[in-house]
């Protein structure tokens, strides 16, 4: 051996330099590899197995067929909260107030305890599955949404008129429907986002928590994922891959906040709050069918497209809005029928002005194609 080969041969044998190193660890050096649904599958088997148990010990059967209408509406309900901005309680209040004739609070009630179930299946299977996420958006708006939610369920809702629900709730997704269908194209043709501060995520998180949970969500048990969704696809011009699996997040967490307050509430003070008879047989008939349906809402719209989704809920947001509004037409009068449209309008007003925010945003921020 030469020396010049001896010395090459020598350095191949050192250790590689910290610098070396570095590289060789760098994550996107580094072959990918699925994330395991290890968790998600434990979960899936506990959950099961603990609700059969209930059932079956607490003779529950007949209550869980007596409730199969709400727990059939809730297949839908439950592909719509994995694969859209909508949680499972936008399928299940009108279905509960209108089809039903049970009242908005149940509604509310029902919509915090299936989508606790329900979201929190999905949004369990989005991050064993690596879907993007926007974390630190989403962290400020969980961060409001615990500071806001429980006082409001406590000290606001309870003091909110039934008519006054129903129409924000109808007035909320009538609107959401509305944008879709004007701006249904440029939001589905998206493709990662604008580049945003911490600042803007720090005060844009925090109100969407702070609005979304504590007046709307406390009082129609969904609606904060609708505006975190917003936010991101108007302001931030998010690709829908990122807006809607952090929407079906902060909406686990805000119901997994609103059904403990109740339960709490019922606990230490009983006058404040009593479970609705109704609330446990529809929980129990419709929470396994959600517990599947919603994660595989959030499977399923990869391989089909969400633009057809999004359509068809869009159409039914819109279709919600004139049924809610023609059964209350007695309650509500003239009066309130203009504040609902005047609600309607002021709504799509602020989805305007902040579709243009959003333009110059990124115009002045930048773009980028994908999160880290």
């Amino acid at each position: 051996m030469t020396p010049l080969a001896a010395s090459r041969a020598s350095r191949s044998l050192r250790p590689a330099s910290r610098r070396e190193s570095a590289h060789a660890a760098r994550p996107h050096d580094r072959p990918r590899t699925p994330r395991s649904l290890r968790w998600f599958l434990l979960w899936l088997i506990g959950f099961y197995a603990s609700w059969a148990t209930f059932v079956v010990a607490s003779g529950a059967w007949p209550r869980v067929a007596e409730h199969w209408g709400i727990a059939a509406a809730m297949l839908a309900g439950s592909y719509v909260a994995g694969s859209t901005p909508m949680g499972g309680g936008t399928v299940g209040f009108p279905i509960l107030v209108l089809v039903f004739d049970q009242s908005a609070s149940l509604g509310r009630d029902f919509g915090f305890a299936i989508q606790s179930i329900g979201m929190t299946s999905a949004s369990i299977f989005i991050l064993c599955t690596g879907r993007p996420l926007e974390r630190r958006l989403l962290c400020w708006a969980m961060l409001g949404s615990l500071l806001a939610t429980p006082p409001a369920v406590v000290w606001l809702a309870p003091h909110v008129d039934e008519r006054v629900m129903k129409m924000l709730f109808a007035v909320v997704w009538g609107s959401f429907g509305i944008m879709h269908l004007v701006k249904l194209n440029e939001i589905c043709a998206a493709s990662g986002m604008t580049r945003t501060s911490a600042a803007f995520d720090r005060t844009a998180g925090l109100l969407i928590g702070i609005v979304g949970g504590g007046l709307i969500a406390s009082l129609t048990g969904v609606g904060i994922d609708m505006l975190l969704y917003v936010v991101l696809v108007l302001l931030a011009r998010a690709d829908l891959k990122i807006a809607i699996p952090t929407s079906v997040v902060i909406m686990a967490w805000t119901s997994l906040l609103g059904i403990s307050t109740l339960f709490a509430l019922s606990r230490l003070a009983p006058a404040g709050w009593t479970p609705d008879p109704e609330l446990s047989g529809s929980w129990l008939a419709a929470a396994p069918v959600v517990a599947l349906g919603a994660p595989f809402g959030a499977f399923v719209v990869n391989l089909i497209g969400r633009k057809p989704t999004l359509l068809f809920v869009s159409v039914l947001c819109l279709v919600q809005f004139g049924w809610m509004a023609w059964s209350e037409r007695a309650s509500l009068g003239g009066a309130g029928l203009a504040l609902s449209l005047a609600g309607l309008l002021a709504f799509n007003a602020a989805f305007h002005v902040m579709h243009a925010l959003g333009l110059r945003l990124e115009r002045r921020q930048g773009h980028i194609e994908r999160l880290a």
